[in-house]
């Protein structure tokens, strides 16, 4: 497996990044909760600095939990869900469930001040019942690599942190800005994205990888496949004869579970070795050090892309 072990990741990656068939079956369910949660936020703001940032905060994501813990309210949590485990003062905290399930009486036992919820990562069922309950949810819904600046901002708000925020999101959005500036005239490298090996599966459209290949200047060959998250047959692949493969993996490194390139020689990315494995807990997660790792990846394409560019230069 490419990106965690079967046993422990295969339900987050999947409801990571492979959740639209559940967005689709919720639709109406969130839309009727919008309103709820918008009413709740700014319910919530109105409070005083004070206040908000005593507020007791169960987060329902991995990437909210890094998002709070950057802006300097990870004090403020009481509960998570399994795999939020950065930083590691984040893996001190109470789990109350996992991409699958939530332990519903266990959160309203705790009653918190404020359930911030994954709107397409979490369980619709669930969150409609802690509507119920009159838990008071705010939905976190970055869906784009520059509404991670705004997903910061929004969490600032909520705990009462506006400065530490802005200045969180500001970096964020300067070294995005700049790594747009850097690869926007780059000439295309054919990227292959493996996110998923058994059944082969890649990224395509609007997915959250592909947004980050756009960024490096990579050419993805099934970037208009009809699914953001589509399966592909080897052969597909070994035709489109990629220049560099992507495998990202839980620590950045060769999995067993990865397919082994190397012996498809007529690959130009097996056969110069341009063969990549950002970390995928950096990567997969919305956070400000997606970017940073996502920054590396580029570097990486860009090394590949220089060498080709030397090569076609040094046979004309």
């Amino acid at each position: 497996m490419a990106i965690w072990r079967r046993s422990k990741r295969l339900g987050l990656l999947i409801s990571t990044l492979l959740c639209l068939p559940s967005i689709h079956a919720l639709a109406n369910t969130l839309d009727t909760a919008k309103e709820t949660t918008n009413a709740n936020f700014q319910q919530i703001i109105q409070l005083s600095k004070e206040k908000r940032q005593k507020l007791r905060i169960i987060a329902l994501a991995p990437h909210i939990v890094e998002s709070l813990f950057e802006i300097g309210a990870g004090q403020q949590l009481i509960a998570t869900t399994a795999h939020a485990d950065y930083p590691e003062a984040a893996k001190e905290i109470l789990q109350i469930g996992n991409y699958a399930r939530l332990q519903i009486e266990k959160i309203v036992q705790l009653q918190p001040d404020v359930v911030i919820a994954w709107k397409t990562g979490n369980p619709g069922d669930d969150l409609s019942r802690l509507q119920k309950y009159h838990t008071k949810v705010v939905y976190s819904n970055p869906r784009t690599l520059a509404q991670v600046a705004d997903e910061l901002l929004m969490l600032g708000q909520l705990t009462g942190r506006e400065e530490a925020a802005e200045k969180a999101a500001s970096q964020y959005q300067q070294k995005l800005t700049t790594l747009e500036k850097r690869y926007a005239h780059k000439a295309p490298v054919i990227t292959f994205y493996e996110l998923w090996s058994r059944p082969l599966r890649t990224v395509a459209n609007n997915a959250w990888p592909q947004q980050q290949l756009t960024l490096c200047g990579a050419q993805n060959p099934f970037m208009n496949a009809t699914d953001d998250y589509p399966s592909v047959g080897l052969e597909q692949v070994l035709v489109a004869l990629p220049q560099v493969i992507i495998q990202p993996t839980q620590h950045a490194a060769d999995s067993p579970d990865s397919i082994n390139w190397g012996q498809w020689q007529h690959i130009p990315a097996a056969k110069q070795q341009f063969i990549f494995h950002p970390n995928a807990d950096k990567v997969h997660r919305m956070t400000s050090r997606m970017l940073d790792e996502v920054a590396i990846m580029c570097e990486q394409i860009d090394v590949a892309r220089r060498f080709y560019q030397a090569d076609t230069a040094a046979h004309n």
